[in-house]
């Protein structure tokens, strides 16, 4: 039995944890304490998937709850995909979101196939400015 929660407090070390059994610790800053408590400070929307007492799945956002939502981690451990948790978290962050709030979020290359089979549209325009680079135009 899946139990979800929102905005429920988790550590940066659970967060860690369930992006390593996840897969995606590979692609975010695992090794940065610091940035990673911001990350688990600062998301407003955060959804969780427990089993018992294990974080099993998150979906963290930042949203103005109206207009956007970046859908900035969505993870699900290893030993629970394919069971329809993502897809309930995805569901749950839009429950949450306002009528036309629309869901944005970077795949992971590894799951590019997964988000067309629940919906989601490819968007062709977007772009990216990686931190510690200049701001100067």
């Amino acid at each position: 039995m899946i139990e979800y929660q929102k905005n429920v407090t988790i550590t940066a070390g659970q967060f860690v944890d369930i992006l390593e059994r996840s897969g995606l610790a590979e692609r975010r800053p695992v090794d940065d304490a610091a940035c990673i408590a911001g990350m688990v400070a600062n998301g407003n929307l955060t959804i969780t998937a427990w089993k018992g007492k294990t974080l099993v799945g998150i979906a963290r956002s930042v949203t103005d709850f109206f207009y956007c939502c970046y859908l900035s981690d969505l993870a699900v451990d290893r030993e629970c995909q394919r069971q329809g948790i993502g897809r309930e978290l995805i569901a749950r962050t839009q429950a949450e979101l306002g009528h036309r709030c629309t869901i944005i979020l970077l795949s992971a290359p590894q799951a590019v196939d997964y988000y067309p089979r629940i919906g989601m549209q490819r968007h062709p325009q977007t772009w990216v400015l990686e931190g510690n680079r200049s701001r100067r135009p």
